[in-house]
């Protein structure tokens, strides 16, 4: 098995350079790189962040004036017959962005930029809100009905902006498909590792990857997947629905129990990611442009603005105005990072580790992400008789952001699929690809004791392929969203027709 295993991450093994190219591209070139800052920042990054910008000055900060209406649309108690609500959209897309990347990704950034990445991510964060915003409009403005279900996302929006191509939404729908899949066995990963360092914390000593412990794990993911991603929209929206409040709530609420154990650190924190963001310490390289890449970086991977992954979840939503469905992502990008990345922020940076008297140990575990937030933790809690109980409940919480997210791909492929075909026989083969192929595979290289790692380059590489194509379709179809907004605000969210705006489309007739 082991021997099939390697052969496979040997197989794709040309794909890490090729990846690493696109997502670094032009900093990977010398006289691009020298450039102040500016060189440290990607094309892909550069982008993200200008879209951005663009869509917050274009819609007039529509991320701050909507952001109140944006929380009374998800506090309205409301149940669709057709689709979803807007709240189990708004939890749907929670499920994909809080994930693993909230505390490891996060945990990564600091210790690469210093506490200064907070305040870039901040930064990014506020302006992928209009970002998310206006990729939710078009979402919602090209979404289909499918019986008692709403179909869209960005093979459907790309199919009409770029003239109503048929073969321009099949290729955008195999490309995430494509993505979607092999993000799967990472997830998988996280997911069984945490469970198992929980068994570990609770048992006292190592369990063997081979063990009864593992097994039951496995064939526990295995069933809850299945029974979950089988049933469709619905029954994975009430899944999130529960979860990701659960998840968040936790995660919040142990750091703020952190926090009041160390309220004298609180104006360090502050001091150190506002001096930071603009004079880092010598030890994270002292480079501004460091602390800004990093921080921009981080922040758009994590809240997924831009990238067309949180399209789908956008347009399941039964909304009675398209620009709804746009405030309350926007608000999904300021939970992500705002909160839950300002969260793990909060731990690492108090902590700071390569201070205090871990600061021996800096360097072994500064590139080991999860055991350097851990570390953090434990310096922050007095005394050791907590530190399993905080190993366990944030290991949970992990796993949770993990699962979560990997429900999600693995819907996010059906919904996307919808465009290439509806039948039931190959919505059905979307299903058991992911959840009876693709999770066990991943599960079978965690009891292989594998991480292979080459085969997950192959999420990042289309994942890059997407952004490169989402973001010119949405400054193409900018005008469509500044009109939904336009319309919205005349009409102070009264019935809209696609019509209104000079277009015509198959829901809002």
């Amino acid at each position: 098995m082991t021997e099939i295993f390697n052969a496979v991450n040997s197989f794709f093994e040309f794909i890490v350079p090729i990846t690493d190219f696109l997502w670094d591209f032009p900093t990977n070139i010398d006289w691009y790189s020298k450039i102040p800052v500016l060189g440290g920042m990607s094309l892909a990054v550069i982008l993200l962040l200008g879209t951005g910008i663009y869509f917050t000055f274009k819609t007039s900060f529509v991320q701050c004036k909507r952001f109140k209406r944006g929380i009374k649309i998800l506090a309205q108690k409301k149940s669709s017959e057709i689709g979803v609500s807007p709240l189990a959209s708004f939890l749907l897309s929670s499920a994909m962005r809080i994930g693993p990347g909230n505390i490891v990704g996060v945990t990564g950034a600091i210790s690469v930029g210093g506490p200064g990445t907070l305040f870039w991510m901040w930064l990014s964060a506020f302006f992928g809100m209009a970002t998310a915003f206006s990729e939710a409009v078009l979402a919602q403005v090209f979404k289909e009905r499918k019986g008692d279900e709403f179909v869209g996302g960005l093979p459907f929006y790309g199919k009409r902006i770029l003239g109503n191509k048929r073969w321009i939404g099949i290729i955008l729908s195999i490309i995430f498909i494509v993505y979607a899949l092999f993000c799967i066995p990472a997830q998988t990963f996280n997911i069984i590792t945490s469970l198992g360092s929980i068994a570990e914390t609770v048992t006292g000593g190592p369990i063997d990857r081979q063990s009864v412990v593992y097994y039951t794990i496995t064939i526990l993911l295995i069933i809850s997947v299945a029974a979950t991603v089988f049933g469709g929209i619905k029954r994975v929206t009430k899944v999130t629905d529960r979860l990701v409040p659960i998840m968040a709530l936790v995660y919040i609420g142990i750091t703020i129990v952190v926090i009041t154990f160390n309220l004298d650190k609180i104006p360090y924190f502050f001091s150190a990611v506002f001096k930071g963001a603009f004079t880092p310490e010598a030890i994270f390289g002292g480079a501004f442009g460091i602390a800004l890449s990093q921080g921009i970086k981080r922040g758009l991977m994590s809240n997924e603005a831009g990238q067309g992954t949180i399209t789908m979840a956008a347009a399941v939503a039964d909304n009675k105005h398209p620009a709804e469905q746009g405030f309350v992502q926007a608000i999904g990008v300021f939970l992500d990072t705002m909160v839950i990345c300002t969260m793990t922020g909060f731990v690492v940076v108090m902590a700071s580790v390569w201070n205090g008297v871990g600061a021996a140990a800096w360097e072994t575990i500064r590139s080991a992400k999860l055991p350097l937030y851990l570390t953090s933790l434990q310096n922050l809690i007095p005394g050791t008789s907590f530190d399993g109980i905080i190993t366990v409940i944030v290991s949970l919480c992990y796993a949770l952001f993990a699962f979560t997210t990997l429900i999600g791909m693995i819907l996010f492929a059906e919904i996307s699929g919808n465009f290439i075909s509806r039948s039931k026989k190959f919505i059905t083969s979307l299903r058991a690809l992911g959840a009876l192929i693709f999770v066990p595979f991943g599960c079978l290289t965690v009891l292989s004791g594998l991480e292979l790692g080459n085969l997950w380059y192959i999420s990042d590489l289309v994942n890059i392929i997407v952004v490169y194509a989402n973001v010119p379709i949405l400054l193409i179809g900018s005008k469509i969203v500044f009109k939904v907004l336009d319309h919205y605000n005349k009409t102070d969210g009264g019935k809209f027709c696609s019509m209104d705006i000079g277009i015509e489309t198959d829901y809002w007739k």
